[in-house]
């Protein structure tokens, strides 16, 4: 026990020393996933490179359900929570049979998510990387989830019909001149096409509108800072009527919820 504390302790000066926050916790998450000293010490050496935590352990938490993530695949943010709240606060029967829609699907957290709390939906995600369909299958199936969830490949809306009660989007939304700013662990880690939102950041909000509006449906995006009322404008001069805008925890205006007029 004591060479374990030895190790932990020299780990965190070591975490800390590198600039990274809270390096306490991070010497215990990656302790605990690495089971041995000599991988706990090569875990250490990738953290001190600023590679994310996820990306090591291998996992990341989302809605108190365990994800599988890695390289090619945005890591799931608390932030993004917000939009699993939002659509229990519009559709508060958890037994509806809910049609659901998810652009942009990642790990497949958000639409995993909810299909543990709507136990009588579908889901349909949509992903064009390779990488991060692998990892969204393999998830649903971890879950459970495979026989309600079907992830497929595409770029936004194409080849897509039909009506879906629920759309849910994570999109890239940080302005092109920005992603050079970001912390090292996004920038250099995290997969370009997942964050890079063009000239504005709103981009990929443009792309979704008249989809959003063909598809039907209540939608749910998640925007950027600063983003609110440009994101709201764009979705109504694409036809549907914004409801509201939903901050997250930190206040930040997080979410745009619309739907197509009827």
């Amino acid at each position: 026990m004591s060479d374990s504390r030895d190790l932990l302790r020299a780990a965190s000066a070591k975490l800390a020393a590198a600039g990274i926050d809270n390096p306490r916790l991070e010497a215990r998450v990656l302790w605990e996933a690495a089971g041995d000293p000599e991988r706990f010490d090569a875990f250490v050496s990738r953290r001190i490179a600023r590679e994310p935590v996820a990306y090591i352990t291998g996992h990341k938490e989302f809605w108190s359900l365990d994800f599988l993530v890695a390289p090619g695949v945005l890591i799931p943010r608390p932030d993004t929570e917000t939009i699993i709240e939002q659509v229990l606060a519009e559709f508060p029967d958890r037994s509806a049979p809910l049609k659901l829609l998810d652009f942009g699907t990642g790990s497949g957290c958000i639409l995993a998510a909810l299909l543990t709390e709507f136990p009588n939906a579908r889901g349909l995600g949509i992903e064009a990387s390779d990488a991060a369909r692998a990892i969204a299958t393999a998830n649903m199936t971890r879950l459970g989830l495979a026989d309600r969830a079907e992830i497929r490949g595409g770029n936004w809306d194409e080849n897509l019909d039909g009506r879906f009660d629920v759309i849910v989007s994570n999109p890239p939304y940080i302005p092109t001149a920005d992603i050079a700013g970001l912390e090292p662990d996004v920038r250099d880690y995290e997969p370009v096409s997942a964050l890079d939102g063009g000239a504005d950041g709103l981009d990929a909000v443009r792309a979704l509108a008249p989809a959003l509006k063909r598809l039907g449906g209540t939608a749910f995006v998640e925007i950027g800072i600063g983003q609110s009322e440009a994101a709201s404008a764009i979705l109504a001069a694409a036809g549907l009527q914004v409801l509201r805008v939903a901050s997250d925890l930190a206040g930040v205006s997080r979410i745009v919820i619309a739907r197509a007029k009827k």
